[in-house]
């Protein structure tokens, strides 16, 4: 976990450092262990770094042959990398993977980026060609942005680094306002700022640092093609040992590590397997709250501690913690996000930073294994069509009417989704359908004032909705959720664990999100993965004499829930008044404050509107109000 600045002035003025000082300190919280800056002209690259790999020959800028480099995440695989290297005649002088980073560009040139297994977010500046090559992991699991105007383009690991340059104007982009309400994230690579763009997942750039020319490439992407023959008994066993090794590569480590465990299928597999591989037990950590048994899952956290011959220390976030830190944590995010579970994890990093440095976790699983109760819900749809009209939109019977049934317990905690899923639009075609079930707006455009609702027109929100959802590589509804969800949803997830870990110097590693590891489970025949319905069908196969038989076949999975409807009517409800209804959130005339003030009293379980309406606002106060200050 680094971060890192680069910034080059296409009129051929030199680079002043002390701005490019000040847009790298905006980062210090990323990388508190070391600091670094190469200005040449009119190239200015600045790294904060938190040391992991080699902590005492891993600092950067670093000047490998002709190119400097600038890295933020982990080559998990650069030992291998390393011996092809030398292999070839390369010399090293660090331990480090960034020096891996650096030699493997000069001997493969942009093919590098397709032999790493890793997290990152990197920029090569080589000066021979004055190109930059600056690239994102598969996933987007370390962050990367970009910014130009007409005299120069700037690279950086997070937004605000950008407001620290004198020549940024922060405007907010309406389009990605739009994409909020409707998602609680923005599609496509557009961020809430105007003119700020993200380098998308699987992506790299090339870009010509004299005239400002991008070429951007996708290296990467699941192919969901089914692969011709493979038993269920062969697949289980081809996914335990991805999984192993998938773990395996990312304890390399040189400092402490640790796991977080929410007491679910994904989080207790990837610490049992690390306790296993690493021939000890990890540190774990979990959150839970006071306020009943549907928001503590510490009891299942600890059975999967136990297993890893660990325990769990379990954090307990407080109501008064949530007002303490809901503008920290909004300036740590840079843009408003999805769910309020950030700032339970938020409150979990910072007391695990107080002991480990490198934190495994469970993320992707649900959307790599389709783990989310909508996707049954969907398939429920689609099997009462299939039964009522002998019709069947998929060309073949992945799940049915009758296997779907033994299933159906998942869903008893999903009572208000399933009320407002079939309150319209029932039969309709799929792509219409699983819209439906993302739309985190529940169809209530209502709590927004009239200025702003005239923009939420949702028509153009689905069309691009759509450009996602039909994948020409996918054919079955399962693949089609299933591939949204990677290129919309994960990324958004991705970027709360990215944020909530490297706001306390923490590095958060998510061994699920292997790239191998996906390609296989993207051929595996959907009805392979997804047998009557039951979510992680094959996960659970290959997890099953590892992970405890409690976990296992636990119906009530809650996902962190935070108890913020409970809040919002007792000890909150100052806080969200004092934020939602002052003088300066009636002045941006975004929301209705009547159905605001309704909207506090009697939010629903579990509700996302409250939340999504609390970012905005934060946001705007933060970044537009007050300039990008902490």
């Amino acid at each position: 976990m680094c971060g890192w600045v680069a910034l080059f002035n296409r009129d051929r003025k030199p680079v002043d450092p002390t701005v490019l000082s000040a847009m790298a300190e905006s980062l210090a919280h990323r990388g508190p262990d070391g600091s670094g800056q190469l200005v040449e002209g009119p190239v200015g690259l600045a790294h904060r770094r938190l040391a992991v790999i080699d902590p005492a020959g891993g600092a950067q800028p670093m000047t490998v042959g002709p190119v400097t480099v600038v890295h933020n995440g982990e080559i998990y695989n650069y030992r291998e990398l390393r011996a092809e290297l030398e292999a070839l005649g390369h010399a090293f002088r660090t331990e480090s993977d960034t020096e891996v980073l650096g030699r493997a560009y000069l001997a493969w040139g942009e093919d590098c980026v397709r032999r790493f297994n890793g997290m990152f977010a990197f920029a090569v500046h080589d000066p021979r060609s004055r190109r930059v090559l600056a690239a994102r992991d598969p996933f987007g699991i370390k962050p990367l942005y970009i910014w130009a105007d007409g005299r120069r383009t700037a690279l950086a690991s997070e937004i605000k680094a950008f407001q620290r340059h004198p020549d940024f104007r922060a405007e907010p982009e309406m389009a990605a306002l739009r994409d909020y309400v409707f998602f609680q994230y923005v599609l496509n690579g557009e961020t809430f700022f105007r003119g700020v763009r993200k380098i998308r997942p699987g992506h790299f750039l090339s870009l010509d640092t004299e005239t400002g020319a991008e070429r951007h490439v996708k290296y990467w992407e699941p192919d969901f093609t089914v692969r011709a023959s493979c038993t269920e008994e062969r697949c289980v066993e081809e996914l335990r040992m991805l999984l192993h090794d998938a773990v395996r590569l990312q304890l390399r480590s040189d400092v402490p590590l640790g796991a977080t465990l929410s007491g679910g299928l994904d989080s207790s597999l990837v610490t049992i397997l690390a306790s296993r591989l690493g021939g000890r037990p990890v540190q774990t950590f979990t959150g839970a709250f006071d306020e009943g048994p549907a928001f503590d899952e510490s009891g299942y956290a600890r059975l999967a501690a136990a297993a890893a011959g660990s325990e769990v220390r379990v954090i307990r976030p407080t109501a008064a913690e949530f007002i303490e830190t809901m503008p920290k944590i909004i300036y740590h995010m840079d843009e408003p996000v999805a769910g309020p579970g950030v700032f339970a994890q938020y409150i979990v990093a910072r007391e695990a930073a107080r002991s480990v440095k490198v934190l495994l976790g469970g993320q992707g699983g649900d959307e790599i294994f389709g783990g989310y109760a909508r996707y049954a819900i969907a398939y429920l749809e689609q099997a009462l069509k299939g039964a009522v009209h002998q019709s069947n939109d998929e060309g073949e019977h992945i799940v049915s009417l009758h296997s779907i049934l033994p299933n159906l317990p998942f869903l008893r905690a999903y009572g208000p989704m399933l009320r407002y899923f079939w309150s319209d639009g029932v039969f309709d075609d799929m792509d219409r359908r699983y819209f439906r079930l993302v739309d985190r707006s529940q169809g209530d455009l209502g709590l927004y004032a009239p200025g702003f609702r005239a923009l939420l027109d949702p028509e153009p929100v689905f069309e691009r909705f759509r450009g996602l959802f039909h994948n020409p590589r996918t054919q079955s509804y399962y693949n089609k959720m299933v591939y949204f969800d990677m290129a919309a949803s994960l990324p958004a997830l991705l970027h709360v664990e990215d944020r909530v870990s490297a706001a306390h110097g923490v590095e958060s590693r998510v061994p699920i999100l292997d790239y191998r590891l996906v390609e296989f489970i993207a051929s595996l025949p959907p009805r392979m993965k997804f047998r009557g319905a039951e979510m992680k069908y094959i996960l659970k196969r290959a997890a099953t004499g590892i992970v405890p038989p409690e976990i296992l076949a636990r119906k009530d999975k809650m996902g962190f829930p935070i108890p913020l409807h409970l809040w919002a009517r007792d000890g909150l409800r100052g806080f969200f008044r004092d934020v939602l209804t002052s003088p300066a959130c009636r002045q941006r005339g975004l929301f209705d404050q009547a159905r605001v003030e309704e909207l506090i009293e009697r939010e629903d379980a579990f509700g996302r509107r409250l939340w999504g309406l609390l970012n905005i606002e934060l946001w705007f106060r933060t970044f537009i109000d007050g300039g990008g200050r902490p």
